[in-house]
């Protein structure tokens, strides 16, 4: 036998040998898939803070609401019948700073929440344990648009103020904004909400009441997460 048969059985050997093992990973691969518990659904809370400040610390987050705004499974979107499923509170503020322009802004009187304001740590206990009683056994996800604000806020009294801190955890949210840029083909710059098309918009007015926009963003949201968007129709028509 010469050297070029002996290369060439040592080169069927080994192919063989890496098939058997590529066969015997996937096999593996399968079973454990098999196997694997259901994938995680996301249910989607929709959120909207007024505050007397830009930044939570020095400033105070004087009322919030979270409106339940539908679930996801990785296939299939579930919106609401409604948006009656929420929580609303008022809070102490917890500084003496404020500005007088977002108190105008907002109409809340915090002389008023000085006195009658839920303390922080009820009113973010309160809230998380409402957020995951609604959730059940689904992952709760935050969005807000845009979501920075909202989620700076939010995620930074519920670690300040709440045994059991945020039930977002400290990444799973949404941006309804970055969402239109993707969908619209928009950069950020111009995906704010007086770019939204009409099919998009909400029914419920922006009011600057922490339940009008939390309500308004579930809804817009909601249309968001169902629209194709422009690049898919672009798609379709150019096939």
């Amino acid at each position: 036998m010469g050297w070029q048969q002996v290369e060439a059985d040592e080169l069927r050997h080994s192919e063989s040998s890496a098939k058997n093992v590529f066969t015997a990973v996937w096999q593996m691969q399968q079973s454990s898939l098999k196997l694997a518990p259901e994938k995680h659904v996301d249910a989607y809370f929709s959120a909207d803070v007024e505050t007397d400040g830009p930044i939570p610390g020095p400033y105070s987050l004087l009322s919030f609401a979270i409106v339940y705004a539908g679930s996801y499974d990785g296939r299939r979107f579930s919106r609401p019948s409604d948006s009656q499923n929420f929580i609303y509170r008022e809070l102490k503020p917890i500084s003496g700073e404020f500005q007088t322009e977002a108190l105008r802004i907002n109409g809340l009187d915090r002389s008023r929440l000085l006195v009658e304001g839920m303390s922080p740590a009820d009113a973010m206990s309160q809230a998380s344990r409402w957020v995951r009683e609604i959730a059940g056994d689904r992952t709760p996800v935050l969005v807000a648009y845009p979501l920075s604000f909202d989620w700076s806020w939010l995620y930074w009294y519920f670690i300040q103020y709440c045994e059991s801190g945020s039930p977002f955890g400290y990444s799973r949210c949404f941006d309804i904004k970055t969402a239109l840029a993707v969908k619209s083909g928009l950069p950020i710059s111009e995906a704010g909400r007086s770019h939204l098309p009409p099919l998009l918009r909400s029914t419920h007015q922006n009011t600057h009441h922490a339940v009008d926009d939390a309500k308004a963003q579930a809804e817009i949201f909601a249309n968001i997460f169902e629209w194709e968007g422009v690049l898919a129709r672009v798609g379709k028509t150019s096939v």
